[in-house]
């Protein structure tokens, strides 16, 4: 990507971050001090350096990433277009990961392995995936598109598209027309 992709794909996190962030005063606050972009855009970085074969340089930015913003993005994951980390700390991504565009995780989300095979270990997020704080998505799974994921849910098993998943372990519902999804991010039904 050449740099005016580079700056065009930039303001589209910013314009991203605006519409998602009912907080968000301006692009120029949003491009300074939000921190979930600046790892994504340090992921940027660090995924071109990895996918060049420059593995040693690609995870010690990310490292340094880490320990700017409190975000852990692997060099290796894939992330799609207008991806949003709000608030970010905490939020881990593992090697390989993949996710789509238009997906917003809020912070402390740990998208995790459950194995050390090689191969495929990360979980799969397809377009429009909300994920709620604190929610464990682990293993090479498959949440469907335009699913949401409720705070502090556990999941371990695909999940078919326009569902919800709340619990540990989640168990998946089908959306509702016109639900409101800020309520299910922020309280969600715990069932051990």
């Amino acid at each position: 990507m050449h740099l005016p992709m580079w700056v065009g794909r930039m303001r589209e996190d910013v314009a991203s971050a605006r519409l998602r962030d009912p907080a968000a005063r301006g692009g120029l606050e949003i491009a300074i001090l939000y921190p979930g972009l600046h790892a994504i855009w340090a992921h940027r970085v660090n995924h071109a350096l990895w996918v060049r074969g420059l593995r040693f340089p690609a995870r010690l930015g990310s490292q340094v990433s880490r320990w700017l913003t409190g975000v852990e993005i692997h060099p290796g994951a894939t992330i799609g277009r207008r991806f949003f980390i709000d608030h970010g700390m905490g939020v881990v991504i593992g090697e390989t990961a993949e996710i789509g565009d238009d997906v917003m995780l809020y912070h402390g989300v740990t998208l995790g392995g459950r194995t050390r095979d090689s191969g495929k270990r990360h979980p799969t997020l397809e377009d429009g995936v909300v994920v709620g704080a604190g929610a464990k998505i682990l293993g090479p799974i498959v949440i469907g598109a335009g699913t949401a994921i409720g705070a502090n849910a556990v999941v371990t098993k695909d999940a078919p598209a326009d569902s919800v998943l709340t619990g540990i372990p989640a168990k998946a519902r089908s959306r509702v027309a016109g639900e409101n999804l800020a309520h299910l991010l922020a309280a969600p039904d715990y069932s051990i």
